[in-house]
């Protein structure tokens, strides 16, 4: 596992969605109700660009179709039956840092 930063401090009084990449992932950093989430950015619906959506309700409305994923879980609305990865996210005084998990070390926990 390793942090990565992705972002300099961030003002948690505006909201924001703005597409980051860490890792080799391509990440939605989302401040939202002076919190900082992070999720992919990726629809997995339709493979729209998340980053274009908007937050409603606690969730981030897929600018194409109006899917929603939990901030907190990345869980779909029900009925979706889908789900958007979210990723350990801190903000620091220095910056702000995501956490990603390798595809190796996804690998090697199957094999423990």
């Amino acid at each position: 596992m390793a942090w990565y930063k992705v972002a300099d401090g961030l003002d948690l009084s505006e909201s924001v969605i703005k597409k980051v990449h860490a890792g080799g992932k391509t990440i939605c950093l989302i401040v939202h109700e002076k919190n900082v989430y992070a999720l992919s950015a990726w629809c997995p619906h339709a493979g729209a660009d998340l980053s274009g959506g908007w937050c409603q309700d606690e969730k981030l409305v897929c600018p194409y179709h109006r899917y929603s994923y939990d901030l907190q879980t990345g869980r779909g609305a029900p009925g979706q039956n889908d789900y958007v990865t979210v990723y350990p996210v801190r903000n620091e005084p220095d910056g702000v840092y995501i956490e990603v998990k390798s595809w190796l070390e996804g690998v090697k926990r199957i094999f423990k």
